[in-house]
């Protein structure tokens, strides 16, 4: 086995008994593609691991967050479960070094990727939970997600994803819905930038780019929630924030 390999081991703390399995979720689909020799991609693995993910991470939530309702739950469950999370998640333990690509995904800087890193990540998890049990995945993500939720007290945060809050900020307020405009597209089709505007009725309340519209338009409802809230707050991703409870 690749020493390489024997190194993300130690950094996961597990050995693997199916060596195949670690091989497989590090290998993506444009590497698998090109080489064809009944060598398998981490898609099936991906599929798996984004529930295996899901289920360790809900049962982490419900037994360290007793007394949070179920819509502060789901916040924290999609912060958590973010590509933007786990593709840090997947830098931390640094599969960005360890995952086999196709020529054409690394020329383009699929290393770089949110999407690869996450998918990676998540296929990670299927290959150590198909190795060793439930356990072995928990192993893995448990401390990942003690780290992530450390910065938050509980008692005291409200957290929310930037467009959501946006929107419920307006309809509280009585005023329309945020609208979101893409205004330019530039670069090549590997890496294109988005630039985006929000607007609430005619008014423009932020404008952002980002590498993707989704990106660009969690950044322009950042921008105009600073605005409109003239509150501190804390990112914890690049799409979700803490904010300080305000007291009754």
């Amino acid at each position: 086995m690749d020493l390489k390999l024997d190194r993300l081991e130690k950094k996961i703390g597990y050995t693997f008994i199916n060596k195949d399995l670690l091989a497989q979720s590090l290998t993506h689909s444009s590497y698998a593609y090109e080489h064809q020799k009944e060598i398998k991609d981490n898609e099936i693995l991906e599929f798996l691991g984004d529930s295996v993910l899901g289920f360790i991470l809900c049962d982490f939530l419900y037994k360290n967050f007793q007394g949070l309702s179920e819509g502060e739950l789901s916040k924290l469950k999609s912060a958590a479960a973010s590509t933007n999370t786990l593709s840090l998640f997947a830098r931390e333990i640094k599969l960005d070094k360890k995952m086999m690509l196709g020529r054409g995904e690394k020329k383009s800087g699929g290393r770089n990727k949110k999407t690869i890193l996450a998918g990676m990540f998540e296929a990670l998890v299927a290959a150590l939970y198909l190795d060793g049990g439930i356990n072995a995945a928990k192993g893995l993500l448990e401390k990942q997600f003690l780290d992530f939720f450390k910065k938050i007290d509980m008692d005291h945060f409200l957290i929310n994803n930037y467009k959501s809050a946006l929107q419920e900020h307006l309809q509280k307020e009585n005023l329309p819905p945020p609208t979101y405009k893409t205004v330019r597209t530039k670069g090549p089709e590997h890496n294109k930038r988005f630039t985006i505007e929000v607007f609430s009725n005619k008014q423009r309340l932020g404008k952002a780019t980002g590498l993707s519209k989704k990106e660009a338009e969690q950044k322009a409802a950042q921008k105009a929630i600073k605005t409109l809230l003239n509150r501190k707050f804390k990112s914890l991703t690049s799409d979700t924030f803490i904010i300080e409870k305000k007291d009754d």
